[in-house]
C-alpha cells in the first residue's frame, strides 16, 4: 500500500528519532568541517514539524509538502533550511492533485533535487546532501516500477554509498571550502543526515506496506 499523509506523523517522528540517535556523530562531522550547528538546526525544524503532525495528516500531499516545505524554511536556520524547503515546496508545485503514483512522485522529487541545485548553486560532487540526494532522486526515477521493498532496500543502498563518497571530497560550498585537502576523510554532515533521514523514512513506508 502507497503511503499517504496520515504516515507523515510517524515518518516526522522517526527523523526526530534517527537525528537524536546519531546527533553527537553528526556534531562531531560539522564540528570538523562546518559550523558544528548542522544538526540542531534540523533538529529545530523537524520539532516543529512534530508540532504539526496533526494537521499535516488531514491535508492532501501538496497542501502537506507546502506546508512543510515553508516550515522548514521558517524554521531550520543555515543552508539546510533554504534547501529543504526549497526542496518540498517545489514538490507542492510539482505534484498534480490527488494522490501521486509512484512515477509522479519520482519525477517530482527529481525536480526538487534539481531546485535545490539551483538555489545552492551546487551539484554532485562537491561534498553537500546533493551528493545523498541527487544519486536517490537518479535511482527512484529509474527505478520506480521495482517492487516497493525492493526499491526501499535499493534506495537505502544509494543514500549509504552518497555520503560514504563525500568522504574521499574536497568540499567547494560553505565554511568546509576553506579547509581543502583537510576536509578528506570526514564525512559531510549534511550528506550524513540525508543519508539517515531517507534510511528512516524507508524504514516507516517499509513497515507501513507490509
Amino acid at each position: 500500500m502507497a503511503p499517504t499523509p496520515r504516515n507523515l506523523p510517524q515518518i516526522i517522528a522517526a527523523i526526530a528519532a534517527t537525528l537524536k540517535q546519531h546527533e553527537d556523530e553528526v556534531t562531531d562531522l560539522d564540528g570538523a568541517i562546518g559550523d558544528g550547528d548542522h544538526v540542531v538546526n534540523l533538529q529545530r525544524g523537524v520539532a516543529a514539524l512534530q508540532a504539526q503532525s496533526a494537521e499535516l495528516a488531514d491535508l492532501d500531499w501538496k497542501a502537506a509538502f507546502q506546508k512543510i516545505g515553508m516550515t522548514v524554511m521558517s524554521k531550520v536556520g543555515g543552508a539546510s533550511g533554504s534547501l529543504y524547503g526549497t526542496l518540498f515546496v517545489t514538490l507542492a508545485k510539482t505534484l498534480a492533485d490527488g494522490a501521486p503514483d509512484r512515477r509522479a512522485f519520482a519525477a517530482a522529487f527529481a525536480a526538487g533535487v534539481e531546485a535545490m541545485q539551483a538555489r545552492g548553486k551546487s551539484s554532485e560532487g562537491e561534498k553537500t546532501m546533493l551528493d545523498v540526494l541527487i544519486p536517490v532522486a537518479r535511482c527512484l526515477e529509474r527505478e520506480a516500477e521495482r517492487p516497493l521493498p525492493a526499491l526501499l532496500d535499493l534506495l537505502v543502498e544509494v543514500a549509504w554509498a552518497g555520503a560514504e563518497a563525500t568522504r574521499d571530497m574536497v568540499a567547494t560550498k560553505g565554511r568546509a571550502s576553506f579547509l581543502g585537502e583537510r576536509a578528506k576523510g570526514v564525512m559531510d554532515a549534511g550528506a550524513r543526515t540525508s543519508q539517515l533521514m531517507i534510511t528512516a523514512i524507508a524504514a516507516v513506508v517499509g513497515g507501513e506496506a507490509a
